[in-house]
This record gives C-alpha cells, sequence and structure tokens, in this order.
C-alpha cells in the first residue's frame, strides 16, 4: 500500500462508512468506541479525543466487526483495514 498521511486515511475511512448509511459520531466519555445499534440504527462511536491513529484502527475495526461486504470497499479501504488488522495482530502477539 503506498503511503499515505494518517489524516487521509481517516477521512477515506469516513467517507466509506457514510457512504453506507452508518452513523459516525465523536463523543466525549470514558471509553474508547466502536460499532454499536441503538434503537435499531447502526452507529461507530469514537471516544473524541482518540488520536488519529487510534481512530483509524476503531474504524477498520468496527467496519470488519459489522461484516460490510468487501465488493462494497475500494481497493484503498481495503487496504487500509487489511493493513490496521496487521498491525493489531502484531501488537496481540
Amino acid at each position: 500500500m503506498k503511503r499515505r498521511k494518517p489524516e487521509t486515511i481517516l477521512e477515506e475511512l469516513e467517507k466509506f462508512v457514510r457512504e453506507l448509511g452508518i452513523t459516525l459520531r465523536y463523543e466525549r466519555g470514558d471509553f474508547e468506541g466502536g460499532y454499536c445499534v441503538l434503537k435499531e440504527q447502526k452507529m461507530i462511536v469514537i471516544n473524541k479525543i482518540a488520536n488519529t491513529q487510534k481512530r483509524i484502527s476503531l474504524l477498520a475495526q468496527s467496519i470488519v466487526e459489522m461484516g460490510i461486504d468487501e465488493g462494497l470497499m475500494s481497493q484503498t479501504v481495503k487496504e487500509i483495514i487489511e493493513d490496521e488488522l496487521a498491525k493489531l495482530k502484531i501488537a496481540k502477539e
């Protein structure tokens, strides 16, 4: 995957989830964030104070958790998600 600025990666993921009609909210609180369903509405909530890399990671994890069909993803979004999942796997080992 070619090198992109974290801000550009975050914008790409945010655009993707919004195009699918998934609500994305940044809120303050004692939580990291992730995918949830509130009153039958799918949404991703991320802590407002999370840094850009953490936001990218949480968005990628949420997209996978939601089971979104890869056919709906651009090649760029697929690569971002694969890269983030690989980083998480390495961190857990």
